[in-house]
């Protein structure tokens, strides 16, 4: 609605400036009164009335001058002009669109035009070609079309667009402008499209012409410049064969635009401004649904992103569901599980969907769009999780989720997990302890997943306890007779608790507990489920025990064989790396590495990971620190640099360009590795404008890290 009145609005303002920005060019149409000289003589009068109906051709592709209307007739200012002309002369006009490009004259006599319209009028040249032109039925002014930055000067040299409809244009510029370059197009839109994309400088165009696809989002960025001394008179043309100026044809030509002639003498200058107000806004540019989506592209991308994993996640799961089905019970089961599924999905696709309807409805309103728009990221963060744990539950389900079985530390990973939780619980003032007692750290099995299980038990303890409560994770070990270890881990609380009916149901896909408890705490459901499927397929399994406003304890056991190898195999394996590490040319010699990151957790790992594998490492807080790390070191000292893009200070792209611009001979050798979350393709591109060799996607993976680094040359 708003937008609605705002066209409208604009619509008048559109027109009432090129009225006023034509005057100094417009014809002189009559006043009110018919001077004698133009009144049609009673010869003039039987002519019409026995000449049948003229084939008119008028020039495509100049909206809202002339174009193909929806029932595929002439329409726009020139069609209430000429309809004008008819009623006053009595003549009977068939409107016929001309070919793109150049139309000959020998294809107009073979074609049967009688007249042509949309000609630019040229005094000079009808004089001295000898063809017959009416007066100007309309004029505007011709404008430059540019990128907003342009300065244009008259002997400047560019590159200008040339749409198939204004050909007769080249031989105007071509005199006027010799330094000019002609690029042709399609069409109008085309030839805006280039100068938005860079591939032209400018367009030279009738300003209706030119002002009414400026109202397109798209080009926001162009702007107009007045010609001085190019006014746009357009008028008709007689088609008469050049070698028989003297024949019949040519004095019934004439005769036409004699009459023409009078029929425009006669129109008043409120008239013709009357046809083109109306004709303007009944075909003013309309902001239409293609419009929309370029203005909130990135937005709208994240919303069909979202839906289509949605959509792909409810036919995955569908899938999944009536395969696993054996007999009723299991259909019931199933049945329970996609319904709750789906309600999960629902709410949060209503809530995108609300979002996006509301934006709509609020264009103009920054303040509002800016608030929907968080709240559109709030939910997509939310469907992330949850097309995440789907994926999790998928897998789990139907015995496709492969568990590794590789040496491990569980002290490292229970240090790692502690260090992660350490912020949110002091955060909340949670009393945070993990008492440890493991006599035998190294063991086999997946690593990543049993981190995956002791993280979703912690931080579900920390959600459900309140402020000023506590957290304990307790580890014991126990070795069997058959050599195995087992683990058992027990993380408790002193929270709100469960009710014994949850305590039934938590382990169920897309479970919460309905109560105050829950209130603050939004999750997926599906976390506690996907812990105790994978304790299963380790060989565990994980229990609760909890009491309603006194506090809960999970209970992880985790059976793993022993990682350690013989002491013999560690023996040879020592002395190996001690002959390896006397003997200078066994050395390999590893590129020393600066990292910037400014999120102090993930600098901290990646040095110490890079640290663990030999690498010699310096981390910079921030894009500024780690320029002037680089500027302050001797040529050589560092060989590659790992850049985090979005960072305060200064952001991997400028520290990029400012450590290429350095006056040393190392500035431009260094290789520097774009390290970053943002992982869209412009993301890459820009890396690479700005003087990065590489590009590494986060969550890293350390394995594709490592092998790049390794390749990397060390000066």
């Amino acid at each position: 609605m708003a937008h609605g009145v705002f066209t409208k609005i604009t619509a008048v303002l559109f027109a009432a400036v090129l009225l006023i920005g034509s005057v100094s060019g417009a014809p002189a149409y009559a006043d009110e009164k018919i001077s004698k000289e133009n009144q049609f003589t009673e010869e003039e009068k039987a002519y019409a009335a026995a000449c049948g109906t003229l084939k008119v051709g008028y020039v495509r592709d100049r909206k809202p001058i002339s174009f193909r209307g929806e029932d595929g007739e002439l329409a726009g200012i020139s069609r209430d002009i000429f309809d004008r002309i008819s009623e006053l002369t009595g003549f009977q006009f068939e409107y016929v669109e001309l070919p793109a490009g150049s139309v000959t004259y020998d294809y107009l006599l073979g074609e049967g035009f009688d007249l042509v319209t949309g000609v630019e009028y040229n005094k000079e040249n009808q004089k001295a070609r000898g063809i017959l032109m009416s007066d100007p039925y309309l004029s505007s002014r011709k404008v430059i079309v540019a990128k907003a930055g342009l300065e244009f000067k008259d002997e400047g040299h560019y590159k200008v667009a040339i749409s198939t409809g204004s050909q007769t244009i080249k031989k105007v510029l071509t005199s006027r402008y010799p330094n000019f370059e002609m690029a042709d197009y399609d069409t109008i839109e085309d030839c805006l499209t280039a100068i938005n994309d860079g591939e032209v400088d400018l367009l030279i165009q009738n300003q209706y012409v030119a002002e009414y696809w400026l109202y397109k989002p798209i080009y926001s960025d162009l702007k107009v410049i007045p010609v001085v001394g190019m006014d746009d008179q357009m008028c008709f043309s007689g088609v008469v064969p050049l070698e028989q100026n003297d024949s019949a044809v040519w004095e019934e030509r004439q005769m036409q635009v004699t009459m023409i002639n009078k029929a425009i003498a006669q129109m008043t200058d409120g008239e013709v401004a009357a046809y083109i107000i109306e004709s303007t806004m009944e075909n003013m540019y309309k902001y239409t649904v293609g419009d929309f989506l370029y203005q909130y592209r990135y937005t709208l991308i994240l919303l069909a992103a979202a839906v289509v994993a949605i959509v792909f996640l409810v036919y995955i799961n569908i899938r999944v569901q009536l395969r696993s089905i054996k007999d009723r019970a299991d259909a019931k089961a199933k049945g329970d599980f996609l319904s709750t599924m789906s309600h999960e999905i629902r709410t949060p696709l209503n809530g995108l969907l609300s979002l996006n309807y509301l934006m709509s409805q609020n264009l103009e309103d920054r303040e509002k769009l800016t608030h929907y728009l968080q709240q559109s990221a709030s939910v997509a963060q939310y469907l992330q999780s949850l097309v995440n744990n789907i994926l999790d539950m998928s897998k789990l389900q139907e015995s496709e989720m492969r568990l590794e079985k590789k040496p491990f530390n569980l002290q490292l990973l229970l240090e790692t997990v502690e260090s992660i939780e350490k912020s949110a619980m002091e955060e909340k003032q949670l009393h945070f302890q993990m008492d440890t007692e493991l006599p035998y750290p190294e063991i086999l099995g997946d690593e990543l997943r049993v981190q995956q299980i002791l993280i979703n038990i912690v931080d579900n303890a920390r959600k459900y306890t309140q402020e000023g409560g506590s957290v304990t994770v307790t580890i014991r070990q126990e070795k069997g007779a058959d050599g195995r270890i087992t683990t058992l881990i027990e993380t408790a609380d002193n929270g709100q608790g469960m009710s014994e009916e949850f305590q039934r149901k938590i382990f169920e896909p897309f479970t919460q507990e309905s109560s105050t408890v829950s209130q603050g705490n939004q999750g997926t459901g599906l976390g506690m489920a996907i812990c105790s499927m994978l304790a299963e397929r380790m060989g565990g399994r994980l229990t609760v025990e909890s009491k309603l406003g006194e506090g809960s304890r999970f209970t992880f056991i985790l059976p793993a064989e022993p990682a350690a190898r013989q002491d013999s195999e560690q023996a040879e394996e020592t002395e190996l790396m001690a002959a390896e590490a006397a003997d200078p040319d066994k050395q390999e010699k590893k590129p020393t590495i600066l990292i910037a990151e400014d999120n102090e957790l993930n600098g901290e790992i990646l040095l110490e990971l890079l640290t663990g594998e030999g690498f010699l490492a310096t981390r910079a807080e921030n894009g500024k620190k780690a320029l002037e790390i680089f500027e302050s070191s001797a040529p050589g000292t560092y060989n590659v640099i790992l850049m985090d893009i979005l960072m305060p200070e200064m952001d991997g792209f400028e520290a990029s360009k400012a450590i290429r611009a350095l006056n040393r001979p190392d500035a431009a050798s260094v290789r520097i590795f774009a390290c970053t979350a943002n992982s869209f393709q412009e993301d890459k591109e820009r890396a690479m404008e700005s003087g990065m060799d590489d590009f590494i996607a986060k969550p890293i993976d350390i394995q594709d890290l490592l092998k790049k680094l390794e390749s990397c040359p060390v000066r």
